[in-house]
């Protein structure tokens, strides 16, 4: 049986950067280009949980960390192809939630590399960051975890959660371990904090 195929999208404003994507990543078996735009604005979710997105636009780190956050946020594992290897530069847009960060140095293989670490759910920051302290990204939620992170956020109970989701409460409580596994948080107040920094109260 064929291996399943890894969806990537590619958003980058720079035509020949694109275009040079494309041809690294096209004869890989096991990675597919899903989609190509040059503007944030113009990517559409494709509706593929935890597609690997290819991010390389000319923004401050302000706004490329911002559109990060976005991204992470739908559940996406963002690699950010920077023109800086600023330590702090690299930092805010981990901190976003970017899974990989690669200088604009990397060769072709380093670049599969990271793409192919990412889609397996690892992290992969490039040779250029070696030796330097980086946050761990925070941690990638399914869609029934962010449900359940969402509803504790907003102060439902186990039990309530389990009636709203039509689970049993055994089944919350097993979502719950694997959240507090994945981010280290094990109380409800900080499973709150957690859930204000992905966007997910007051909706």
């Amino acid at each position: 049986m064929d291996a399943p195929l890894t969806p990537i999208s590619v958003i980058c404003d720079c035509p020949l950067i694109a275009h040079g994507l494309t041809h690294v990543i096209g004869p890989e078996p096991d990675l597919r280009i899903a989609t190509s735009v040059r503007k944030v604005g113009d990517y559409r979710d494709q509706g593929n949980h935890g597609e690997v997105v290819l991010l390389n636009v000319q923004l401050s780190t302000w706004e490329t960390s911002s559109v990060v956050s976005r991204l992470h946020r739908k559940g996406h594992a963002v690699i950010v192809l920077a023109f800086s290897e600023k330590q702090s530069d690299a930092v805010l847009c981990i901190e976003a939630g970017a899974r990989g960060y690669l200088g604009h140095r990397i060769g072709e293989s380093e670049l599969l590399t990271a793409i192919r670490a990412v889609a397996s759910g690892s992290s992969y920051f490039s040779a250029d960051l070696d030796g330097r302290v980086l946050p761990a990204p925070p941690p990638r939620l399914t869609d029934r975890e962010r449900q359940i992170l969402q509803l504790l956020a907003d102060g439902a109970t186990d039990r309530e959660i389990a009636v709203a989701l039509n689970i049993t409460e055994n089944t919350v409580h097993s979502h719950l371990d694997r959240l507090r596994s994945k981010s280290g948080f094990h109380r409800r107040a900080d499973l709150t904090r957690l859930a204000l920094r992905y966007g997910l109260t007051g909706e």
